[in-house]
């Protein structure tokens, strides 16, 4: 495994620096400019258009972020980046758009977001983006067909899994990913500590954060159980690695 210690250096703003969408909405340009200056790692979730480009956007439908109808799957990416995000004049960014704007200022963790039987390329194509970064980024996704994708489409690039829960069929789930060489774990916070983030902490050495963190109690059981947190909602001390 590559030396990861850069994804556990600094918390990393959920969906970037955002105010809860008052202001500044979640996955936009200003509110990864906002984390950037504060030198906060950035966590965006990437989907795939209609014409086959990333697009920085949470949901697969529109209506909760541009308050029209539709699914992202189905826009193509002119028509989907001129919508405006809330009730602001920022568009919907491509992730590209977004590569631009960091620029290596701080790490990067994309979520992979998928539709199965609409995702083919994600993979390869966002790895594609990030191999001509220069700057520190990881990819992860909870969609377990993408990560089965990530060794042969996205080589050399840091890769994760997303996700949660406590029972007993989901933690096996989760340690059936092991076999696709995954790099680290993003697990919820509310969910720990389990069996399987004690595993692949303890035994394989594996960097694991938390999401999403938004009060103090969070906090405390992200760094009691876990290496860094993914956060919203406040501003905690920003790390100068």
């Amino acid at each position: 495994m590559s030396d990861l210690s850069w994804l556990t250096a600094r918390p990393i703003a959920h969906r970037g620096l955002h105010d809860m969408n008052k202001a500044r909405w979640e996955n936009t340009l200003p509110a990864f400019e906002a984390a950037a200056q504060r030198g906060y790692a950035i966590e965006c979730d990437v989907r795939l258009t209609k014409d086959g480009v990333p697009v920085v956007f949470h949901d697969p439908d529109l209506k909760r972020l541009t308050g029209r109808d539709g699914l992202v799957r189905d826009m193509a990416c002119e028509d989907l980046c001129a919508l405006t995000i809330g009730s602001t004049v920022d568009h919907v960014p491509t992730l590209q758009q977004m590569l631009d704007l960091v620029a290596g200022r701080v790490p990067l963790v994309v979520e992979l977001k998928g539709c199965r039987g609409f995702d083919e390329g994600l993979v390869a194509i966002v790895a594609r983006h990030l191999s001509d970064y220069d700057g520190k980024a990881a990819i992860m996704s909870f969609d377990h067909w993408l990560i089965r994708q990530f060794a042969a489409q996205a080589p050399g690039i840091p890769a994760g899994l997303t996700a949660c829960g406590s029972n007993t069929e989901e933690i096996e789930a989760h340690f059936s990913m092991l076999a696709h060489d995954i790099d680290f774990v993003s697990y919820g916070v509310f969910d720990l500590p389990n069996p399987f983030v004690r595993f692949v902490r303890e035994k394989l050495s594996m960097p694991v954060i938390s999401w999403t963190v938004r009060e103090q109690g969070d906090v405390e059981r992200t760094f009691a159980h876990v290496d860094q947190m993914t956060f919203e909602g406040f501003e905690p001390a920003p790390a100068t690695a």
